[in-house]
């Protein structure tokens, strides 16, 4: 099945979504927030479904936002579907698995700090571009980045933008497992299968225990961050950095 360039499958009890867009590679529009969305909170509320799996097609996990598309329909208040997939992830119960082949870049990357186990390849390449492009930080990542991998190295991810490799991603703890190409796939639903064949109330309530003590500071960051984030969208320099990128994509 396909919803806006989100494949959903079902493998028994995990339900594996997946960018599809790969001419684009895999840009997330904002139908695309909306399927995945749906396809989200329809997998939290499928008895039949333990664990969700998130993925790319065709080696790319996904090249962040179509800047196009993303200024056609900012992200100007939480109901905006961007910012309500900030919040689906950051109240998800049930675990979610990440399959990360190529680019991450953007919410590609920060997502994943809202995900339970990332397993990627040697050319997994992540980047925050934020800064570069006249904008602040999302999804939490000013609070979760420097607790995951420090504040030295969260601040050289944040404020530089330069991309970063998945030996580096590995090493600050942002995933957990480098394998094949050709393995990923495999190796990420056994993962999540596993998961899946866990007892169901101690695996939930394990994960609660796990993010609840962060979860109201997660939210509050959220907004907090999408507050400025839209204020930096109608700036001069965000205007020029955004202009310039689409200039040169053509």
């Amino acid at each position: 099945m396909s919803d806006g360039s989100i494949q959903v499958r079902s493998e028994g009890a995990v339900r594996v979504l997946a960018f599809h867009r790969p001419d684009k590679k895999n840009a997330l529009t904002n139908s695309m927030y909306i399927a995945l969305n749906a396809a989200l909170k329809s997998a939290a509320s499928d008895d039949n479904v333990r664990v969700v799996l998130l993925t790319g097609a065709e080696g790319v996990f996904t090249s962040g936002n179509d800047i196009g598309d993303f200024l056609h329909s900012p992200p100007v208040h939480e109901s905006t579907p961007v910012i309500e997939l900030l919040f689906i992830l950051a109240d998800y119960a049930k675990p979610i698995v990440a399959a990360i082949d190529g680019a991450a870049v953007g919410i590609g990357t920060t997502l994943l700090l809202h995900v339970d186990d990332s397993i990627a390849t040697p050319r997994a390449r992540f980047m925050l571009p934020f800064v570069n492009l006249g904008l602040v930080p999302e999804a939490g990542s000013s609070l979760l980045l420097p607790a995951l991998v420090g504040m030295q190295r969260a601040s050289r991810w944040l404020l530089s933008g330069e991309p970063f490799d998945a030996a580096a991603g590995l090493a600050a703890g942002l995933i957990n497992e480098l394998v094949a190409p050709e393995s990923l796939q495999e190796v990420a639903l056994a993962r999540a299968q596993a998961l899946a064949a866990k007892p169901l109330g101690a695996l939930l309530a394990s994960k609660k225990l796990l993010r609840d003590p962060l979860r109201a500071q997660v939210k509050e960051t959220i907004r907090a961050e999408a507050k400025i984030f839209a204020e930096r969208l109608t700036s001069p320099e965000a205007k020029a950095a955004l202009a310039g990128f689409l200039s040169k994509k053509k």
